[in-house]
């Protein structure tokens, strides 16, 4: 169960429409920060210039490392369309040694496995092979990308949203992993 409940319907429906997710009906409980969130997000995914299925891939390998299990259950039309599979997504069990995953999109998994597991051993050489595949711009994009998963994917996990997801979702001691666990919900 949520360890902060959702908002009631007539708090949540206004903000965020009546069928929203559980974890759209959670952050409700801020009404004065869901909507600038949303809309954070919404930009993010709107504005960027990397391909959208690295994006997604980056954002499940992320959901691994901070066991959000709302955010595993995800995929994103944008990643879809921009060419995600599931036999991407179980690559990302071992993306370095996966055939599937481009260059740059290993390059962006390994900066978003440090970022996500020991930030400090992020290195001027991990920055110099990120340059060797993008630009500035696309850099900077992945760091706000990748910090954007870590911090909210470390809030979904901490709140335990998954009362509805499917029950191999549910179990606290278990560790998952988007490469194991079937997709709940495309968005």
């Amino acid at each position: 169960m949520s360890r902060v409940p959702p908002a009631p319907a007539e708090q949540y429906s206004p903000l965020v429409g009546a069928d929203a997710p559980l974890r759209q009906q959670v952050y409700a409980q801020a009404p004065g920060i869901v909507g600038p969130y949303l809309t954070y997000m919404k930009a993010l995914r709107a504005n960027g210039t990397l391909p959208p299925r690295l994006v997604e891939l980056v954002r499940l390998r992320v959901s691994f490392h901070n066991q959000c299990r709302s955010c595993m259950s995800i995929r994103y039309t944008d990643g879809l369309d921009g060419g995600l599979t599931e036999g991407l997504v179980c690559s990302l069990e071992k993306p370095q040694e996966s055939e599937d995953l481009t260059p740059a999109e290993k390059a962006a998994i390994a900066f978003a496995d440090a970022f996500a597991t020991d930030h400090l051993s992020i290195t001027d050489e991990m920055f110099a092979t990120l340059y060797d595949h993008f630009t500035t711009q696309e850099v900077m994009e992945l760091c706000f990308q990748v910090a954007t998963f870590v911090g909210y994917g470390r809030m979904g996990a901490v709140l335990a949203m998954t009362d509805d997801l499917p029950s191999e979702y549910s179990d606290p001691d278990a560790v998952l992993a988007p490469w194991r666990q079937a997709p709940q919900e495309i968005v």
